[in-house]
């Protein structure tokens, strides 16, 4: 009882609001099964690190002195060296088949549109924040969590744990932001168009060009971005070899996953309630809501943009696909369409802009790399 009674000395009421923040990304991700392999562990961390005294950051050794708690030890071994988010790059590109976006490379147009709220973004946070914070923040946008992190740990960002649970809250929340953004931008008319998809067969050797070129095109491009793009096609290049499969196998379930639960949770090692419960935070937050709203507009009002040229139109839902939060955001869209139309598929096409959407937002990143990086 004393010991119960010491440490409720040291509890804050911020902290309780913190508990109710992880319980609800617990809810989230077991009642409404989203993302749960990155929502369970940031819900459960954000419970554990707002303990009365708790040892996940800071440990009071046998000698009576602090030292490194567990949960700060794995940030500076994963995210300050930006080795989780490499590896999980890696893990990403082994799950994804460039065979949509290579059988229509135009598809590439509306990843590129949908990056348009992060410079939007970028204005706006300028006002609040340093120009360095401001680049930082604006990259939320691009619903890419590994690239958020080296963005913001290049810039040597200080709100790097803010824009870090921003990004890959947003990443899960996918299913909850997007689809009233696209039903207010869209008509039921357009929502109902269909779409043929005629897949063309494309070459092993193409397959394997593929990661190769666009490793060198971006080195050329964005030099800063080579390092994350360099990753992803690595990644992919694993899958297509043909030599590889049983580490393809592994890059795509096992390590990706594993690194995912390591994210997660080190993420939540930066919800404590003196961190995560202040003005900048919650402004953080908005701007990244922000950012994510506008490139979700910014792809779905490219493609009826199109429509006004086009004889064959193009339904404008896909434009939305065009963030990086894959696959969650091409199966969005897959699903709307099916709602308007049980005999609408648009899944090759949206999978086809989401993973160009995965391309051009590290792009993005290395071109904020570029202009700010000194």
């Amino acid at each position: 009882m004393e010991i119960l009674y010491e440490n409720f000395q040291y509890f804050d009421w911020r902290m309780l609001v913190m508990w109710v923040i992880g319980g609800l990304l617990i809810f989230l991700a077991i009642k409404k099964e989203m993302e749960p392999t990155l929502l369970l562990p940031m819900g459960f961390g954000a419970i554990l690190v707002n303990l009365p005294l708790s040892g996940a950051i800071t440990q009071i050794a046998e000698n009576g002195e602090a030292e490194v708690g567990m949960l700060s030890r794995l940030f500076d071994l994963g995210i300050s060296t930006e080795l989780f988010p490499l590896i999980l790059f890696i893990g990403i590109g082994a799950m994804i088949d460039f065979s949509p976006l290579l059988s229509n490379p135009k598809l590439m147009l509306f990843g590129a549109a949908a990056q348009f709220g992060i410079f939007f973004t970028l204005c706006l946070a300028s006002v609040f924040f340093d120009i360095n914070d401001a680049a930082s923040i604006a990259i939320i946008g691009a619903a890419d969590g590994p690239t958020a992190i080296v963005v913001a740990g290049k810039l040597g960002s200080k709100y790097l744990p803010a824009i870090m649970v921003a990004a890959y809250s947003y990443m899960a929340l996918v299913p909850i932001i997007q689809p009233p953004i696209i039903r207010l931008l869209t008509t039921k008319k357009e929502r109902m168009i269909r779409m043929d998809y005629q897949g063309k067969e494309i070459s092993k050797t193409t397959k394997i060009l593929f990661p190769i070129i666009i490793t060198i095109l971006a080195g050329l491009v964005a030099p800063a971005s080579v390092t994350l793009v360099g990753c992803l096609m690595f990644g992919n290049l694993i899958r297509e070899c043909g030599v590889l499969d049983s580490l393809s196998e592994t890059a795509q379930k096992v390590l990706a996953n594993l690194v995912t639960i390591f994210l997660g949770i080190t993420v939540a090692s930066r919800m404590t309630a003196e961190e995560f419960l202040t003005v900048e935070t919650l402004l953080i937050l908005g701007l990244g809501l922000f950012a994510f709203i506008f490139d979700t507009a910014g792809g779905v009002l490219f493609a009826k943009f199109l429509n006004l040229f086009l004889k064959k139109k193009i339904n404008p839902m896909i434009g939305a696909a065009g963030i990086s939060a894959f696959p969650m955001s091409g199966r969005i869209v897959h699903k709307m369409g099916l709602k308007e139309d049980p005999q609408n598929f648009l899944l090759m096409h949206s999978i086809g802009v989401n993973v160009s959407g995965q391309i051009a937002s590290v792009i993005a990143g290395g071109l904020i790399l570029n202009f700010f990086m000194h």
